[in-house]
């Protein structure tokens, strides 16, 4: 699939931080932010392409009091030990007294094999050694440990926004041990608008441990960077972790494309490795950022260089 010419792009509209899965069974399945920051819903499909015109199943939405009632972002769906869990953060429900930025990460379960039906059951937020602003929760397995990474705000560090931390966890929603910083905002293409990292997403391959995540605001500015680590590392250590110098994907106003970031990866039915994203077709945001439902996602190839780090490439145009 080396033309993208079997996916339109946008490939659905107004989904922001969209994930795709495939499941081991060969079903697809997508999950992304909704612009009403409300719920969290769900497609599946037989086919990767079904999945543009695919039902869209609302399974699960916000408190109307207390936590868990606003600010519904970056959910993303994962099969662990024979269920399915997502992960997603939030903030308070509006309220004289709330907080809708106390974002933290949250957890529901369904041990249902089909996670459009079934019950999904809240296990609660995530807790973390520091209490503060906590969001885009992924997790993976590696070498028969699973992992936690999310991006949150190191208090040490007031002027920035988020850091990327990693923890090994206990059970799907609760952290083992101390986390540890992997990466913090330092350069200056992450740190344009806001000092962030954040969106971070496993890739697993060629004697590596990648983890790609997205910095900057997000405008046009927003861009994919890139962190490594050698597959048998401790990667509780953040002395294994590389970060490259560079961004790895990043806006190409020639294909009209702006602010591509919060990846992740999928395969199609061949195993073509694809690059999951969500971007705008535009430049410049009238309003506040939040406001603006335009962030589609995207889906298209990825290759590989010959030292065996992922190559992005450039946003395809849409067609």
């Amino acid at each position: 699939m080396s033309d993208n010419k079997r996916f339109a792009n946008p490939f659905i509209l107004e989904r922001a931080d969209p994930q795709i899965l495939r499941h081991t069974d060969g079903r697809y399945y997508f999950t992304a932010t909704v612009p009403a920051y409300d719920r969290i819903v769900l497609r599946g499909a037989d086919t990767l392409a079904g999945l543009r015109e695919a039902e869209e199943t609302t399974v699960w939405v916000r408190h109307a009091e207390g936590a868990m009632g606003s600010h519904i972002w970056a959910p993303e769906l994962h099969w662990i030990d024979g269920a399915w869990y997502l992960y997603f953060a939030a903030g308070e429900a509006a309220s004289a007294t709330a907080d809708v930025w106390r974002i933290r990460m949250y957890v529901l379960e369904n041990r249902g094999p089909d996670p459009l039906e079934g019950t999904w059951t809240e296990k609660g937020q995530i807790r973390t050694p520091v209490d503060s602003f906590a969001l885009d929760a992924t997790t993976f397995a590696h070498r028969g440990r699973r992992y936690l990474c999310w991006a949150q705000h190191n208090p040490d560090l007031p002027a920035t926004n988020t850091s990327l931390y990693l923890a090994a966890l206990a059970d799907p929603w609760t952290i083992e041990g101390e986390p540890v910083e992997i990466a913090r905002p330092e350069h200056d293409w992450e740190t344009v608008g806001f000092a962030v990292n954040e969106g971070p997403y496993a890739l697993v391959r060629n004697g590596k441990v990648f983890l790609t995540y997205s910095a900057s605001a997000t405008g046009a500015e927003y861009c994919v960077g890139l962190l490594s680590a050698d597959d048998d590392a401790d990667l509780l250590d953040a002395a294994s972790w590389t970060k490259h110098p560079e961004p790895v994907f990043t806006t190409d106003a020639e294909a009209g494309v702006y602010g591509p970031g919060h990846n992740a990866f999928t395969v199609d039915e061949d195993g073509n490795d694809l690059l999951v994203f969500h971007a705008r077709s535009y430049e410049r945001i009238e309003g506040d950022p939040l406001d603006n439902p335009d962030r589609h996602c995207r889906v298209q190839p990825f290759g590989w260089h010959e030292d065996g780090i992922p190559d992005l490439g450039r946003p395809l145009p849409e067609r």
